[in-house]
């Protein structure tokens, strides 16, 4: 079994260039067990980095502060040398407050992250609010952590502080998504077969429990638009959930194992999902159609074997702003970096015990988590859009696919636009 096609010579694929590291501590009395991690995250407006180090301990790092420590250091580790804490500056001065690094003791085993930040103008759904602990405001940058215990704990970004203690969940908590729109509606996925739904600017008022999950639910992620959630978990689960009605769309069949990561491209238009069957699918979410196939086994297993222990289980999927690229990280000690409408790899990098993966808010860098609480980071593959392909986003951002079927031009264009060919 290979890593890829006899058509493909390995040597050829070209490798990112490693940017920088930041190593997790260790002492002689660490404890192997509970030092993954399991989830790394960006703020929507690029100004924090967040990983869980292991052993309950989040940080939280200004993320201009790291890119510039890396710069000085080059690939050293630099995850001693960023502790220099920026002022912080009053709130009376009429400035913004600068960026603070934060070590957080979440209490727990940290399974998953999410920064959200707040818009004024997005109301709170639930309806006679009379009374808050909390107003958020237009600067307001939160950070939910869940946790091995089913809690969701909610962090001011700036400060450090505990806000809220969200415990409605039984089992572990092991993925987090705001809605990108700025409402503070968060949805938590967990090991106890349900996703729920959290209102933030309602003190975190629980407004719904989703289920249909049989089994553990692995990960979810809004669509850039927060009207349709995807939600995936174990025996191939891939589901659809309208966000207004909080209802179930569909469901994607096509996975022959557990999925366990999903992402929407920028635009809205495509879904990709990662498996232990050893794919990556990109979906039109809209249909319920598998566009393109992206495979990390060859020969591809088949069905009947896809279920078992094969060493590329695919662990994390990513999509990059430019709606391009995707990066995929596997059990074989690869990073890959995909172009949408190319069969294979445009870049592969090497990466032992990955976990997770996520690209930077401005798409420039690949953040990778591993099992002994680092992180790695490569600058990921840069070209300039095309003219039709920036066309392409603008129009998908507004109108789904049934829509884009009914428009009145050559056929040629309603595939490119439908990402067909």
């Amino acid at each position: 079994m290979a890593s890829f096609p006899l058509s493909v010579n390995e040597k050829l694929i070209a490798r990112p260039r490693t940017v920088g590291e930041l190593l997790a501590p260790t002492s002689p009395f660490d404890k192997k067990c509970g030092r993954e991690n399991w989830t790394v995250a960006f703020a929507p407006d690029g100004s924090y980095f967040a990983w869980s180090q292991g052993h309950r301990i989040v940080k939280l790092v200004p993320w201009s502060q790291c890119l510039n420590n890396f710069l000085l250091h080059g690939t050293k580790n630099v995850a001693n040398s960023i502790g220099t804490r920026l002022p912080r500056q009053n709130s009376d001065s009429g400035q913004k407050n600068k960026p603070c690094e934060h070590i957080i003791d979440c209490g727990d085993i940290v399974w998953s992250l999410a920064f959200g930040s707040s818009v004024p103008e997005k109301q709170s759904r639930c309806v006679n609010i009379e009374w808050h602990r909390f107003k958020f405001g237009q600067d307001q940058l939160l950070l939910a952590t869940g946790l091995n215990n089913g809690r969701i704990k909610i962090w001011d970004v700036y400060t450090g502080k505990l806000l809220l203690n969200l415990m409605d969940h039984t089992e572990v908590v092991r993925d987090l998504t705001f809605a990108p729109d700025g409402s503070l509606i968060l949805v938590s996925a967990s090991r106890d077969k349900t996703l729920r739904v959290w209102d933030l600017k309602d003190d975190g008022n629980m407004m719904k429990v989703l289920r249909g999950h049989q089994n553990w639910v692995y990960g979810c992620a809004f669509s850039p638009d927060s009207s349709i959630l995807c939600s995936v978990g174990a025996s191939k689960a891939v589901f659809l959930w309208d966000m207004d009605k909080y209802s179930m769309i569909r469901k994607l069949e096509g996975h022959h194992n557990d999925v366990v990561a999903c992402e929407f491209s920028p635009d809205g238009a495509l879904l990709a999902t990662a498996s232990y069957d050893t794919r990556v699918y990109v979906w039109d979410p809209h249909i319920g159609v598998i566009l393109m196939e992206f495979g990390h086994l060859f020969p591809p297993p088949t069905p009947i074997f896809a279920g078992g222990a094969n060493d590329r289980w695919v662990r994390s999927v990513s999509f990059s702003h430019d709606g391009l690229h995707i990066a995929s990280l596997a059990d074989d000690k690869m990073v890959r970096f995909w172009r949408i409408d190319e069969e294979y790899p445009v870049q592969v990098a090497p990466l032992n015990n990955g976990l997770c993966c996520t690209f930077s808010t401005d798409g420039s860098v690949l953040a990778a988590g591993t099992q002994d609480g680092s992180v790695y980071f490569w600058a990921t593959p840069r070209q300039v859009s095309s003219l039709q392909h920036l066309c392409r986003m603008a129009i998908r951002r507004v109108m789904p696919t049934s829509q884009v079927k009914n428009l009145p031009i050559p056929s040629k264009v309603v595939e490119f636009l439908c990402y067909q060919i």
